[in-house]
């Protein structure tokens, strides 16, 4: 039995061996037809994208922007050139006016803040922040109740304890900030 293992391994090993010096001999004499290619690179494209690829011996960068322009910009001007005419006499007034309008994709101009449709009033915004701020604290509030009370008891559960213990603590959490929002809803009227 011995010399079965003996024989098998110097046999495996013999043909490990030449596979390795053989690929040793393929790697130390490529063949020289073989040229490194440049990768190809499916950017995906279009009608509003832009890319930008520079190549050289150390290696390449790409620069892709998936919504270019994000903002179009339109600029008219205005030439004006009458004859003032009027109680207080005559003259020529001769102005130009310039008008540069930002649109974005879709059409709406950009009028350098929040569109009508999109705006919230003061009171929306005091609400939202102050039912934020409400939910923030239900749930610490949610936490910390949930540790001292439902931990203690879930946590001598065998084998999923640990488990529940977390589940416990989720739940007080998420409790919690629920009733921190209903509250607030109460107090601040919104």
């Amino acid at each position: 039995m011995n010399r079965i293992i003996k024989y098998g391994a110097i046999g495996v090993l013999s043909i490990v061996g030449i596979a390795h010096i053989g690929l040793l001999g393929y790697v130390i004499r490529r063949p020289a037809d073989t040229i490194a290619t440049v990768p190809t690179i499916n950017i995906p494209r279009g009608p509003y994208s832009s890319y930008r690829i520079k190549a050289g011996k150390d290696g390449y960068e790409i620069e892709y922007r998936s919504d270019d322009p994000k903002v179009l910009q339109s600029e008219r001007s205005l030439d004006l050139d009458k004859e003032r005419r009027g109680v207080f006499g005559g003259g020529r007034e001769q102005r130009t006016e310039y008008r540069i309008d930002q649109y974005t994709r879709d059409g709406s101009r950009n009028l350098g803040g929040a569109n009508d449709n999109e705006g919230k009033s003061a009171k929306e915004l005091e609400c939202i922040v102050a039912d934020a701020g409400a939910q923030s604290q239900g749930a610490m509030a949610g936490t910390s109740i949930a540790a001292g009370v439902l931990v203690p008891a879930v946590s001598s559960i065998p084998y999923v304890g640990w488990l529940a213990s977390g589940w416990a603590l989720l739940l007080g959490q998420n409790l919690g900030s629920a009733a921190g929002s209903t509250v607030n809803s109460m107090i601040s009227d919104c």
